[in-house]
């Protein structure tokens, strides 16, 4: 049975979505475990930094909030974040992959439902409607 050209789309950029996003994470943790990639808090003040509230961990360590790990993406404890935020958005380039087929079709309704979630989620992920720390 043929699938509908929008499910092939979507489903093969997902698959490239998670495969990249798990690549990233192997490589990251294995830059981690090798020393390629030093930590930003180094292992052996692991311990005390852990045993603490998070607002006093952040403060100690340095550690930003939001999206200011990505200033220390490099660092080998902070590195496997790339990874897990690839996976957290890789169903946005399938979703907006959609739209112009959709709007192709005359299937206004669809681009238009593809278009209010990829929106939503960027809204998430921006961080504006959080409480803050």
């Amino acid at each position: 049975m043929k699938q509908q050209a929008e499910a092939e789309r979507y489903a093969l950029l997902l698959d490239w979505g998670t495969r990249i996003g798990l690549i990233v994470l192997v490589f990251t943790f294995g830059g981690y475990l090798t020393g390629l990639l030093s930590p930003h808090v180094p292992l052996d003040q692991l311990p005390k930094a852990w045993s603490q509230p998070v607002g006093a961990y952040l403060m100690s360590t340095g550690t930003p909030t939001g999206w200011g790990w990505l200033s220390l993406a490099l660092k080998g404890d902070l590195s496997n974040l790339v990874g897990i935020a690839i996976l957290a958005g890789c169903s946005v380039p399938p979703l907006v992959a959609l739209i112009p087929l959709y709007l192709k079709r005359r299937d206004y309704t669809y681009a238009a439902i593809c278009g209010l979630i990829v929106s939503v989620l960027l809204l998430a992920a921006s961080g504006v409607l959080t409480s803050g720390h």
